[in-house]
């Protein structure tokens, strides 16, 4: 039995099952090369169906999430949505009218699902998929974290678990507590979006500059660069507070936005943003432990753009009732169409457990199909690449970069070894010109690590399971900050990539790594010049091939040169 899971929302997407098997899983942004994209996902829904050889009237199950007030209102007047993305983008001037822009969205993401939003919702999709040639199908509306709940619970590997989700908002809610034991996933407490500590982040981000629902971790990253203070010194202490396992919001979003204006108003934005992760962290560790002493249960699955915060997720780690943990790897509101294909499997079929030892789960390109591509290229050079994990080894241990284009592209935010750029761990000087002339970030970004799984204790502090999708941040062992210099943040923490046996072709590279230098560690970013979605295609890898004047690539089977670069 095929589902189709689609989103038409915040980073749009679509995945395909097959019984028990993630087939296929993508987000909109790599085809649109629109960052976040918003629109119907056909170009996911269509990679989808060509990946299983399938056509639209052999799928008879397709499932959504999501049919509040705004969203329902967004698929009836797309062009309302459209200017909202521009805006929240900032890819205009700012508008005289932001403010009313700003209280008008307030107030329509705060309603809920009412009757009519569901079969509103169902006839524009269905219109959609009609129009693509679906013809024989059942459209299907899930929660919008029961979708979150189902990518946690179902792919976490635990039989029984503690389910928690937190993000900005959905269907009214802002979280949820579930349990999930002998394959039944029971909600036990849903968190109102009156009380969102998502929506607190966001307005944060907003105030410091930059664009909410995109770039919460620079302030993140950001917040480690203000002098420290204790917790009761800090002016937003008493916005939320924790009552049991509900989590409690002082003000409205309206009164919340304006104090927290006022208050950045007066301070280096540094100091505001360490103020607001403080208040993050206190606030998710005292909720997490609460759940986790109210339902007796140690093994934590989390899921939501909440928990992309890997700071916060790495208090919850610490936390001594905590057992086992999980997070998935595409936590945020792109992940919720795997999930709302999740939760309907779960429903009809009773299935509830997929394997997933990886993210791999997107487009593939075969080396017939990228010599093609190559051979009609100009300006560069080209041959078959015997041994691309020694050569790749041996370029970056010599203070080059590489980008690395391999295999299945990855589902989610992170690259995790198949759509990357590659360089030293211990370099200072490759990481800035890396910074400098390819991903043009901020200058308080920190990179991150990818690293042999056996390589993590040697390097990090507390290290608990194995963290495969760049989930969790983590203290580097003092004596090891010279071996980490191009990945550590000026906290002295990490954001690792733990490489197993699931990706044995970026392992390989990585040992090549370790008999070179000592460590089996690499930087590793994602390939993508800052501000456009990872790379999907070789035409998109070599398109920021030369963009950047980058001169190395290995893409596929091949050793690329850049003659201009």
């Amino acid at each position: 039995m095929y589902i189709l899971g689609l989103w038409d929302g915040h980073d749009a997407g679509a995945a395909l099952l097959e019984d028990d098997r993630i087939l296929f899983a993508s987000n909109e942004e790599r085809y649109t090369k629109r960052k976040l994209e918003i629109k119907f996902p056909y170009n996911s829904i269509v990679a989808a169906l060509s990946y299983a050889n399938l056509k639209p009237s052999e799928i008879e199950t397709i499932a959504f999430p999501t049919a509040e007030f705004a969203k329902t209102a967004s698929r009836l007047l797309p062009y309302q949505q459209e200017s909202y993305y521009r805006f929240r983008r900032r890819k205009m001037l700012r508008p005289r009218t932001e403010n009313l822009r700003r209280t008008i969205k307030t107030l329509q993401t705060n309603i809920g699902v009412l009757p009519t939003f569901v079969p509103l919702s169902k006839a524009v999709i269905a219109g959609h998929l009609r129009g693509m040639g679906f013809d024989n199908f059942r459209l299907h509306y899930v929660d919008h974290h029961a979708s979150h709940a189902a990518t946690a619970a179902f792919t976490s590997g635990f039989s029984k678990a503690l389910v928690l989700t937190l993000d900005g908002l959905g269907d009214g809610l802002s979280g949820s507590i579930s349990t999930f034991s002998k394959g039944k996933l029971t909600r036990q407490h849903a968190i109102s979006a009156r009380n969102s500590l998502g929506i607190f982040y966001e307005q944060v981000t907003n105030i410091v500059g930059m664009r909410e629902l995109e770039d919460e971790g620079k302030v993140m990253a950001m917040a480690c660069y203000s002098y420290p203070f204790p917790f009761e010194e800090n002016k937003l202490k008493d916005l939320f507070s924790v009552d049991g396992v509900d989590i409690v919001a002082k003000h409205s979003h309206l009164k919340q936005y304006d104090l927290l204006s006022r208050i950045a108003w007066s301070m280096p934005r540094e100091q505001f943003a360490y103020m607001a992760q403080q208040l993050l962290e206190h606030t998710l560790v005292e909720f997490a432990e609460n759940a986790i002493d109210e339902y007796g249960i140690g093994d934590v699955a989390m899921a939501g753009g909440l928990f992309s915060n890997v700071k916060a997720n790495m208090q919850i780690r610490n936390l001594r009732s905590l057992k086992r943990w999980f997070i998935h790897p595409h936590m945020g509101d792109g992940g919720t169409a795997l999930g709302a294909a999740m939760h309907i499997n779960y429903v009809m079929n009773g299935v509830h457990e997929y394997k997933f030892d990886d993210a791999y789960l997107g487009d593939e390109f075969g080396d017939d199909y990228i010599e093609d591509v190559l051979r009609k290229e100009r300006g560069i050079s080209f041959e078959t690449e015997s041994d691309k994990s020694a050569h790749a080894a041996e370029l970056i241990s010599k203070d080059n970069y590489v980008f690395w284009f391999q295999g299945r592209m990855e589902y989610g935010p992170r690259a995790l070894g198949n759509r990357s750029i590659l360089a030293k761990a211990g370099s200072e000087k490759v990481k800035d010109r890396l910074n400098l002339y390819v991903k043009q970030r901020e200058w308080f970004q920190p990179f991150c690590p990818s690293l042999l799984e056996e390589e993590a204790a040697r390097l990090f502090e507390n290290v608990k399971g194995t963290d495969r999708f760049m989930t969790m941040a983590y203290r580097v062992k003092e004596g090891r900050e010279d071996v980490l210099r191009s990945v550590v943040h000026v906290d002295n923490t990490a954001r690792p990539q733990m490489v197993g046996g699931e990706n044995k072709n970026y392992r390989r590279m990585l040992e090549k790594v370790k008999k070179k230098l000592g460590y089996g560690v690499v930087l590793n970013t994602s390939f993508n010049i800052h501000g456009m979605p990872i790379v999907m295609s070789p035409e998109d890898a070599l398109q920021t091939m030369k963009k950047t004047k980058t001169r190395h690539m290995f893409l596929g089977g091949f050793y690329v040169q850049n003659k201009g670069a």
